[in-house]
């Protein structure tokens, strides 16, 4: 009897699940693929009807040639690949030695290392120091914003992460003759692919949707980025009410994090199966 009961548990919840989803995620999402395709004048009111005269090559033609978008989409790159190439690499080294060592000043260490996580930064003071050292209206230096921002987060999850990972692979290599950067390149680094792929996943998506820090470090530079030129061309009045403009610009801005997401949420779910099954 209680099984009965359960049957249909079974296939609400999926279903409920799934209509969620569709609600919260569908419909803006439709929204925004029907208005670039409308014109300026069937767009002026947004809504979820498909448009009468099909437009998206046009909307596309004038977003890339007024709204700089290729250039916006280069700086965007140059600047989101080294970031979470440096996160990944220097979260991962400061994890490893945090989850291996003991001591109290280590825990200190550790405590300060991951305050950034609760911690807001201060954005007046990160402009003050990235002046002082020359970086300020540079890619450089909204690379290294980014970085110091977000290197606590990484640093919080690896380390729990390192800790379920047996110390006897690293004794083993070590009486193979490895040092502790081979260990770590050889042996550590390889096995931290779930939790690098999540937080890379998360530090892409604010590096490449940010633009409050952005305008700060390189706002009115040629080192622009996409959110920047979007801001840029819907604040002069090029896009008001233009919706269909503004949405073309937000889809193409949004492919590269659509293709990220889908590579690296396999590689998370790879992970998670190979390590349950050793």
């Amino acid at each position: 009897m209680t099984s009965l009961l359960k049957r249909p548990q079974r296939f609400v919840r999926p279903v409920f699940a799934t209509l969620l989803c569709a609600v919260v995620i569908g419909i803006p999402l439709w929204l925004a693929i029907v208005t670039s395709f409308k014109t300026s004048t069937e767009s002026q009111k947004p809504n979820l009807a498909l448009p009468t005269d099909w437009n998206l090559l046009e909307n596309l033609e004038y977003v890339i040639t007024n709204g700089q978008l290729f250039q916006g989409l280069f700086w965007s790159t140059v600047i989101t690949v080294p970031t979470v190439v440096l996160l990944a690499l220097f979260g991962s080294m400061a994890a490893w030695v945090f989850a291996r060592r003991g001591g109290i000043w280590l825990g200190v260490l550790y405590a300060i290392a991951i305050s950034g996580v609760l911690l807001p930064p201060a954005i007046i003071t990160l402009a003050l120091v990235l002046r002082q050292l020359g970086l300020q209206g540079t890619p450089f230096g909204l690379i290294a914003a980014y970085t110091g921002m977000h290197l606590a987060t990484v640093v919080f999850f690896v380390t729990g992460f390192v800790r379920t990972i047996p110390i006897e692979l690293e004794e083993a290599a070590t009486i193979d003759g490895a040092g502790p950067i081979r260990t770590f390149f050889s042996i550590i680094l390889p096995l931290l692919g779930p939790v690098i792929a999540t937080v890379t996943i998360m530090n892409v998506l604010f590096a490449w949707n940010d633009m409050f820090f952005a305008f700060f470090v390189v706002g009115g530079t040629e080192f622009a980025t996409a959110p920047l030129n979007l801001f840029g061309v819907a604040s002069a009045v090029l896009y008001v009410e233009n919706w269909n403009l503004i949405f073309a610009y937000v889809l193409m801005m949004s492919i590269p994090l659509v293709v990220v997401f889908v590579v690296l949420q396999r590689k998370i779910v790879s992970g998670i199966t190979s390590g349950a099954v050793k």
